[in-house]
């Protein structure tokens, strides 16, 4: 049976030579996207981006997302504020959380970071609860070290 982690493995090598020769982020985002979508079937994958002092959609793959996140709003808002991953087991115990759409169960934020300086944020979303955990954490941080910002 493969693991999750066997998965990841499987494919930072795929998702690297997407992004190591590609110097455009917003279609190594919407390659990314669409690997962890394809590889997962997660909800929903994509990107935020910090612009005017707001996340402002990005590359995703899944429902219509949210366009403008507030810093401190929301699992995404909230992983900007704090500048750290944060891993949501059940979405309805999340105070402030943003349905963007009613079929998440729980969630996955990574920050996306380039020289010290926050970009924006990965965030995958499953219709299952409890779908993430530190494997996810770690393999998804590595993921977003690949974007060349």
């Amino acid at each position: 049976m493969t693991t999750k982690e066997d998965r990841y493995k499987e494919l930072l090598p795929r998702i690297k030579a997407l992004t190591e020769k590609e110097p455009d982020p917003v279609a190594n985002m919407a390659n990314i996207s669409a690997v962890l979508k394809e590889a997962f079937n997660f909800l929903w994958v994509g990107f935020y981006l910090v612009k005017d002092d707001q996340l402002v959609l990005g590359p995703f793959q899944g429902p219509v997302a949210c366009t403008r996140i507030d810093k401190g709003k929301g699992v995404c808002g909230t992983a900007w504020a704090k500048k750290e991953i944060i891993i949501v087991e059940d979405v309805d115990q999340f105070e402030g959380h943003i349905a963007c759409n009613n079929l998440s169960r729980s969630e996955i934020v990574v920050p996306v970071m380039k020289n010290g300086t926050f970009m924006g944020v990965l965030d995958v979303d499953s219709d299952k609860k409890d779908d993430f955990n530190d494997t996810d954490a770690a393999y998804l941080l590595r993921i977003t070290d690949l974007l060349p910002l």
